[in-house]
């Protein structure tokens, strides 16, 4: 199974952060940010209240610097371990960075406390006076957030037992899937591995392969079943505590979208599911199948099994990137030059792929697990449009540079967009044409369909945690398979064996209300590419300074900038329209491909 794609090498070089576990610069630095800490608690506790704007602006540029370089400790401490989860030595120090993380915390939440115990009137003149220009998005929106505030003592609690409550289970849960085996054909692979022969043309490499990973979730599902249990009812308490009204207020509040554009696009791309149950209908034709299955939906239409290299892969995306702008494929090569990427797929590396921004005074680093398919060509795009994003946007500093889950995911499908519109102009055959676009529609679906059908079963499970207590295994494979069914619709037949399939997607527990972000990023960047190929001049340079604003401003300001209106449900209905335009042109290519055999 293994393949030789050029990337088993291709490992980052984290030095830029630290050069290892017992490097003496990384231990006197968690020294170093206590005492930051408690020299900022010292100099500021009691008093923020009476600070002129300058004294504010300073004070801010200080708390940066604490958090610049806690983020750099536990970036260091997460990356390592995310690519082997089974070292026990590098679980600890993230252990230790996690503990470290609430310590700080704890000592500087009465500065995010006093701020919002100011009166309305006295703040917003701090807003909006001249010395704090550069953090008036910050400070505006941080605003959003005093309903919710408890007192300091509380807050303190909070942070100090989360670090044994809700992130040592998360990380419990990736460590049990980063070290699961599943068995097939003998042998035994990665979790990774194994869901990587899903997208084989051979049918029964990929129903071995949904065994196979059917039979390793069931031997972990009691233990997968009570960490999903646990991580709901700790959110719950959470959210009772701070009054939320709802389980993904808080998710909403961080993305700063209101809850009726959230409702909005959900309503629409949910409008859209008869686009998908046609998409799957013609997907079976061409495969020859009378009614797909569900280890049938990434199956490619061409019995190709081609291996894309990792220097090709890079020369893609890179190629792709700088066409678009130099600007952005120089950012983008860089990551490749100086090893900020980490692609070989290895024992006890967790799975998935992410871009980490790390801190703004280093840069950031991408994770994946390349195996050589166009769809890791995509993902590469994908993470680096995310780097690229994090990279250009670091002068916004600690407090701005990172953008809500919303826009983030949008220079990482745009990234995707452009390396897919790359490849579709090489081609020339109609088979090939359609094969290509028909996998660019299976990530279009994945990416905005079936987030929100996996949105569907976050609020299914939050909501029945809530009222029925802790749940069976059974009731969550019942809210699975009626939110799957529901996208679905008789175009694929869900067997048994998916039924317990939620049971290893780290989005729900990692970051809970996530998922729709990538709807919400894939139907954001169809309008924004119909726009840049209708209306190319000065779209470029546009779109770039708009990933250099970060988090500086709104996510409606943002798009607003770029002739988009995301409070309109006629727009999120525009986008999913668009999805359809994309498989009314697989249709029109796949009669061609029936012309030309006939």
């Amino acid at each position: 199974m293994p393949k030789n794609t050029g990337a088993e090498q291709i490992k980052w070089d984290l030095s830029d952060l630290y050069s290892a576990p017992d490097d003496k610069k990384l231990s006197s630095d968690m020294e170093l940010v206590i005492e930051k800490s408690k020299q900022f608690s010292s100099d500021y506790k009691g008093r923020v209240a009476s600070l002129s704007a300058s004294e504010l602006r300073d004070a801010l540029r200080d708390y940066e610097e604490i958090h610049d370089l806690a983020q750099k400790i536990g970036s260091y401490a997460y990356l390592n371990w995310s690519t082997n989860t089974e070292d026990p030595v590098l679980g600890k120090l993230v252990q230790q960075t996690n503990e470290l993380g609430s310590e700080i915390n704890q000592l500087l939440v009465f500065f995010d406390l006093e701020w919002l115990a100011i009166e309305e009137s006295d703040a917003e003149k701090m807003i909006n006076s001249e010395e704090l220009a550069f953090y008036h998005h910050y400070l505006k929106v941080s605003r959003k957030y005093k309903p919710y505030m408890l007192s300091e003592e509380q807050e303190q609690l909070l942070s100090a037992k989360s670090v044994t409550g809700s992130r040592a289970w998360v990380r419990f849960f990736d460590e049990t899937l980063g070290a699961a085996r599943f068995k097939l054909d003998k042998k035994t692979y990665t979790e990774q591995e194994v869901l990587s022969r899903l997208h084989e043309s051979n049918r029964d490499v990929r129903r071995k392969a949904s065994e196979s990973l059917t039979a390793g979730f069931k031997e972990m599902r009691r233990t997968l079943t009570f960490i999903f249990n646990t991580l709901l009812a700790d959110k719950a308490t959470n959210d009772k505590l701070r009054k939320y009204p709802s389980w993904i207020t808080s998710r909403n509040l961080s993305n700063e979208i209101k809850d009726e554009t959230v409702d909005y696009l959900v309503k629409a791309v949910q409008s859209g599911y008869p686009v998908v149950q046609r998409y799957y209908k013609l997907k079976a034709k061409l495969l020859n199948i009378d009614k797909l299955k569900d280890y049938d939906r990434y199956a490619p239409i061409h019995q190709n099994e081609a291996t894309i290299s990792w220097n090709e892969a890079r020369e893609m995306v890179v190629d792709a990137y700088t066409k678009f702008n130099p600007e952005m494929g120089s950012v983008a090569s860089t990551f490749f030059e100086k090893n900020w990427i980490d692609a070989a797929i290895r024992p006890g590396k967790r799975g998935g792929a992410y871009s980490a921004s790390t801190a703004v005074s280093v840069h950031p680093y991408v994770f994946m697990n390349y195996d050589g398919r166009v769809r890791d060509v995509q993902t590469l795009a994908h993470e680096l449009g995310h780097g690229v994003h994090q990279y250009v946007s670091r002068d916004r500093g600690v407090l701005q540079s990172g953008t809500p889950l919303t826009t983030a995911e949008t220079a990482s499908v745009f990234g995707e967009m452009l390396v897919f519109q790359d490849l579709m102009e090489r081609l020339e055959k109609p088979q090939d044409k359609l094969a290509h676009l028909m996998g660019k529609i299976d990530d279009s679906i994945a990416t905005v369909f079936r987030q929100v059908s996996m949105n569907r079963f976050e609020d299914a499970i939050h909501n029945a945690r809530r009222t029925e207590g802790e749940l069976p295994a059974e009731r969550f494979d019942e809210l699975w398979m009626k939110t799957q069914t529901d996208l679905y619709g008789d175009s694929v037949e869900l067997t048994d064996n998916y039924a317990g399939w939620w049971c290893y997607i780290p989005h729900f527990l990692h970051t809970p209300g996530y998922v729709y972000a990538y709807a919400f990023g894939e139907l954001l960047v169809l309008a924004l590419y119909e726009k840049f190929r209708t209306q190319p001049d000065g779209f470029a340079e546009n779109y770039m300074d708009v990933l250099r604003a970060g988090g500086s401003k709104s996510p409606e300001q943002l798009t607003s900038a770029m002739g988009v209106d995301i409070n309109s449900q006629e727009f999120w209905l525009g986008g999913v329209k668009l999805i359809e335009k994309l498989v009314d042109e697989a249709d029109a290519l796949a009669e061609q491909v029936f012309q030309a055999k006939s």
